[in-house]
């Protein structure tokens, strides 16, 4: 069931650094942020006790690793990241259906076990600095939003808790799958922000209208002159988008 959050909960903050220093320097100078996500650039320069470091602070750990590998290695990774507190975290749905049942199965029986809470496992479908000719170079669809679709099904019948996806496709996922799935839109920039190296972005504001639970954002925060203010003021616009839905509903 999809879970009323405000809008500093939303917002996933992006670890994008090289060291533990900048990570938790980061984490520190951002009071108001709720959810912090460690990929694999960090994850591979710092390794798991970041993860502990980070967690210590009383924040919520996204890992972000996008796993894609056999269903026991998959597994095993599952069981060891929820062993280690984190809140959520990704695997590719294009690994496949037995892949994504083995890691819903391992995030339940390593809760159980270890008395942690069971991260929620999110399928990634297709990389936002993917357009559909490039699909087409590696043997998919030249067809971005459809393979969204066919794989957010496969994410959803093997038993996972929701997608990542470019907040392009937001509006069709929400309508396919309403509001009972969660879905993980990085690819976020402010009009203030520069594009860099996501093609298929979207504006806080317009990613939450559009059905967004969790919006990733990293330079446009971490990168900022001033990180907090930067969190402020997207929290700030994002508090506003809140109001006008309600009023909107409520007219």
């Amino acid at each position: 069931m999809k879970e009323n959050k405000s809008a500093a909960h939303r917002i996933i903050v992006a670890l994008d650094v090289d060291t533990r220093q900048q990570a938790l320097s980061l984490v520190e100078g951002l009071p108001e942020g709720q959810v912090f996500k460690i990929g694999l650039r960090l994850f591979t320069a710092e390794g798991p006790s970041l993860l502990q470091d980070v967690a210590r602070r009383g924040k919520k750990l996204f890992l972000d690793l996008k796993l894609h590998d056999i269903p026991n290695t998959v597994a095993g990774a599952v069981a060891m990241a929820a062993r280690q507190g984190v809140a959520m975290m990704t695997l590719h749905a294009s690994g496949g259906r037995e892949m994504m049942l083995r890691a819903a199965e391992a995030a339940v029986e390593e809760a159980e076990a270890s008395g942690v809470g069971r991260p929620l496992l999110l399928g990634v479908t297709v990389l936002t600095s993917l357009k559909d000719t490039e699909l087409g170079e590696i043997g998919m669809p030249a067809d971005a939003a459809g393979q969204v679709l066919r794989l957010a099904h496969l994410a959803q019948d093997a038993g996972m808790d929701g997608i990542v996806c470019s907040p392009q496709e937001l509006a069709m996922v929400r309508a396919e799958f309403g509001e009972g799935f969660l879905v993980v839109t990085p690819g976020i920039r402010p009009l203030w922000a520069a594009a860099q190296d996501q093609k298929r972005i979207m504006t806080p504001a317009a990613a939450l209208a559009g059905g967004a639970d969790y919006l990733v954002i990293g330079r446009p925060i971490i990168a900022a002159p001033s990180p907090g203010e930067a969190f402020v003021k997207i929290r700030r616009e994002l508090d506003g988008a809140d109001a006008d839905a309600h009023g909107k509903n409520g007219a």
